[in-house]
């Protein structure tokens, strides 16, 4: 596995990637969790949803970065992070192929998207809202930084 930036030619593979890395929330878990009516009303065109914002995650003008895994050439999970005034960093997005999870790539996208914002000078850095089973396996690494990066 090699970790690398992103470059403008992966978006269309982020997008998919994205798609089937998060079907199993959408398409099982989370209509059972809130109701269908409600998931119907906040997440009935949950992929056109993340075509626009996969589309918009790679912004270095304003401190928001992707990293990706490749395995075999292939792309097989990214993390976006951002860079924030404050000094704090924020990871906003992993995913991971379905087909490579349980592999520590996760894991390892999270802690290299950590190296990154230390070289950066951010001391902190901070999961976004509503870890579901998906991102539980990545909160030692994120606490782990935090709490070494705070002292």
């Amino acid at each position: 596995m090699r970790i690398r930036g992103f470059q403008a030619s992966d978006l269309p593979h982020l997008i998919n990637l994205t798609i089937e890395s998060f079907r199993p929330l959408f398409e099982r878990d989370l209509p059972d969790l809130i109701g269908q009516e409600v998931f119907s009303h906040d997440h009935g065109d949950w992929k056109n949803d993340y075509r626009q914002e996969v589309a918009t995650i790679h912004n270095p003008k304003d401190g928001s970065f992707v990293t990706l895994a490749e395995d075999e050439n292939r792309i097989v999970g990214y993390v976006c992070w951002q860079v924030r005034q404050g000094g704090s960093g924020r990871l906003e997005m992993v995913a991971v192929h379905p087909a490579a999870q349980r592999r520590g790539i996760g894991n390892a996208l999270c802690r290299d998207a950590l190296d990154r914002l230390r070289e950066r000078g951010r001391r902190c850095s901070m999961s976004g809202p509503g870890a579901t089973r998906f991102m539980r396996p990545h909160a030692d690494c994120m606490s782990r930084s935090a709490s070494r990066d705070t002292q």
